[in-house]
């Protein structure tokens, strides 16, 4: 192949034109799921014991976030994206970091339930998925795909984004019987980073 000029521009062009599309949007889908993962983590931390039905709920709301908020940023338009980029970033910070520090609290008091309420289920639950698909929807913004490979990103983003959830809630039970409510401030903490971590990305734009 390499004595071969032609054949090598073909599989040159071949890696471009198929492999490297579809690597991009991998490395893509895995860096937006990065939140979900360190969210789903410090989820797990906070219950303890994680049901299927629960990490189902997490993990199909955070999967389905994901694959929405880059159609909705395609398609805000200007005008409505402006206003929204003024506001979603502290809704974030302040959803995380609340949430976040009633684990810290709340893990003072081992015998009590670490959450008041099954993060997996109401507002809690929803809130918790617009802050973690935010950059999703950044994305979308920007996205200079036509459009069936918008609708083919915004796919794989979701499911990746679901498969991150499910990992990094059944690996949250293995650190919080070992670290008991030590691993718990630590998920209380890591949700308050990831809210200042998404405060501070937007307001340095």
């Amino acid at each position: 192949m390499l004595g071969n000029p032609k054949a090598l521009e073909e599989g040159v062009g071949w890696f471009i034109d198929i492999c490297l599309p579809w690597l991009t949007l991998a490395g893509l889908a895995l860096g937006l799921a990065m939140d979900a993962l360190a969210v789903a983590i410090a989820v797990g931390l906070g219950l303890g014991q994680v049901s299927v039905r629960q990490t189902f709920r997490l993990a199909f709301h955070f999967g389905l976030f994901q694959f929405f908020m880059p159609l909705l940023g395609w398609a805000a338009g200007t005008g409505l994206a402006h206003w929204i980029a003024r506001y979603d970033h502290w809704v974030a910070f302040f959803v995380l970091s609340y949430v976040g520090g009633r684990m810290i609290w709340q893990a003072r008091k081992p015998k009590e339930l670490k959450f008041s309420s099954d993060p997996t289920r109401g507002w809690m639950l929803v809130t918790l998925s617009v802050a973690t698909s935010l950059d999703a929807f950044g994305v979308g913004l920007g996205w200079g795909m036509v459009e069936e490979n918008l609708w083919l990103g915004a796919v794989v983003i979701g499911l990746v984004a679901g498969l991150m959830t499910t990992l990094g809630l059944r690996s949250a039970g293995r650190l919080g019987a070992r670290w008991g409510h030590r691993a718990e401030i630590a998920g209380g903490l890591l949700l308050i980073l990831i809210g200042l971590k998404i405060l501070l990305e937007h307001c340095s734009l």
